[in-house]
């Protein structure tokens, strides 16, 4: 079973001198050896190397105190998550899972081995409780591909202890740097070997050029929603909190660009890639979908005075959230489908070869700004009807489209920024504003429709239906409350519509 550890650490040269003496720095009291470690590590990767093209790092490493397999995730600078699992011949199928979305079909093969000489220290407090851990490693790495270069250095590398304050780690490095160490050049070992060891390959190739086209800055928005999706794969394996939001998010963003700027990109081509976003959106949200509505009825339940709730409604609602509760393990067989998988490289193969329209060529201002009119004029006649509508179904009806269509347009005005500046940054704004409110409405729909259900199970089973009853009647008023307070923000943001 893989475990994680959260990794905070700074790099150093080193040369002849060795490592600095931190005693003394507030509030080490003392730095004991623990001698010499022997480590030997082999990195893996894809054959062009796209985990190191993230900055992943995937080793097999013997020695030391966590021998094992090591999947580390970059999380800020000098912070990365380990994933750990225990040692074995071959990558670990929990480790192998985090990565899919990155090497797919690819196979992971050996492509450098480092083995270290770690020299370690223990900086301690007075109570002799670990701070961190100072090492003077002498490294030497062998490429396993290729030509099979080799290299040899020696660095100093400072790990914060689990639970220690960062702020340490700025005032050993003041040490450090007073003593003459300076940071390493290279962000890991792994980064520096890659370097060293094949001074002749190709440099990585350059990153996309700045938009310069209306089908630059499409594409440009494009590959930052691939990019999501690839890197929250992993978070959404792992059950980091919001990664199913955040990828969904990123999945409809990807689909409404191809929906809007069907000048730029032909939909006759995008068209099938746009049914599979839809399809791995649904997917993400039935989970969330559900966990909105049960906090829901959960909190307004709890809301009401102990002798207003009449028979056993909270045991009714947690029998029915349980019921309905999606499984992790679900979500976790989607991404591990082959149909997620296309998905995936259909997204590639699109963005490698685009299906560029006469609009993509144009200068963006224009071709941009004419997408992002529509879909504003499409939506305001669909909250013009709703809104002249009187309350009931067929008007929740007309929000809940009017506020899909306020997200396509929000996401156009993002794609659109870049090009358009200020304009496109107030209307996003204004979107952002709108879908809230839709979607407060929205779920409101949903609780109560829900409530319904569960009065009607209730009054079959002989329970009072009475909390039911008054809980609906307050998701009603709020409803009526928010369609007011719609009609105003609609107004406000009509009368900033250009004509």
């Amino acid at each position: 079973m893989a475990d994680t550890k959260r990794e905070i650490e700074r790099k150093y040269e080193a040369d002849d001198s060795g490592l600095p003496d931190l005693t003394g720095v507030a509030p080490v009291a003392a730095v004991l050896d623990r001698g010499v470690v022997e480590l030997d590590a082999t990195y893996y990767d894809t054959a062009d190397e796209r985990l190191a093209e993230d900055s992943l790092t995937l080793r097999r490493r013997t020695g030391g105190s966590d021998a094992g397999w090591h999947l580390k995730f970059p999380v800020a600078p000098g912070v990365r998550d380990e994933i750990r699992a225990p040692l074995g011949d071959s990558v670990p199928e929990e480790i192998a899972a985090l990565v899919r979305s990155r090497v797919r079909d690819r196979e992971l093969v050996p492509l450098v081995r480092l083995r270290s000489a770690r020299d370690v220290r223990h900086l301690v407090d007075a109570g002799g409780a670990l701070l961190a851990e100072a090492s003077l490693d002498t490294v030497t790495a062998e490429r396993l591909t290729g030509s099979g270069g080799t290299a040899r250095w020696t660095e100093i590398e400072v790990e914060l202890a689990d639970d220690g304050d960062p702020a340490l780690l700025d005032r050993l490095d003041e040490r450090l740097r007073a003593a003459g160490v300076r940071p390493s050049a290279a962000a890991s070992k792994l980064a520096r070997a890659l370097a060293e060891t094949a001074p002749d390959r190709p440099g990585k190739p350059a990153g996309p050029a700045a938009p310069v086209t209306a089908g630059d800055h499409v594409l440009a928005y494009l590959r930052e929603q691939r990019d999501t999706l690839v890197a929250l794969d992993p978070a959404v394996r792992r059950g980091i909190p919001d990664s199913v939001h955040r990828m969904r998010v990123a999945t409809r963003r990807a689909r409404a660009t191809l929906r809007t700027f069907t000048g730029v990109l032909d939909r006759a081509v995008t068209g099938p890639l746009g049914a599979e976003l839809k399809w791995l959106a649904g997917e993400l949200g039935v989970e969330r979908d559900q966990e909105v509505l049960a906090d829901r009825l959960t909190s307004a339940l709890d809301a009401l005075p102990p002798a207003l709730v009449t028979g056993p409604v909270p045991e009714r609602l947690t029998a029915w959230a349980e019921a309905r509760h999606g499984t992790h393990a679900h979500l976790t067989g989607v991404l591990d489908s082959r149909r997620y998988l296309a998905l995936l490289d259909a997204l590639d193969a699109l963005l490698a070869d685009p299906p560029l329209r006469a609009a993509a060529g144009r200068k963006p201002k224009k071709a941009l700004a004419k997408a992002v009119r529509k879909d504003e004029r499409k939506l305001a006649a669909l909250m013009e009807h709703a809104l002249a509508l009187p309350a009931g179904e067929e008007r929740d009806r007309a929000l809940h489209e009017a506020r899909k269509k306020a997200k396509r347009t929000r996401y156009a005005a993002e794609a659109a920024t870049d090009a358009l500046g200020g304009p496109a940054r107030t209307l996003t704004k204004a979107m952002k504003g709108l879908t809230t409110l839709l979607g407060d409405h929205q779920d409101g729909v949903m609780a109560r429709r829900t409530l319904r259900e569960l009065a009607a199970v209730a009054h079959a089973a002989g329970e009072s239906t009475f909390t039911y009853g008054l809980l609906y009647g307050r998701e009603e008023g709020h409803a009526a409350r928010l369609e007011a307070e719609l009609a105003g923000r609609w107004k406000k943001i009509a009368d900033g519509l250009p004509g």
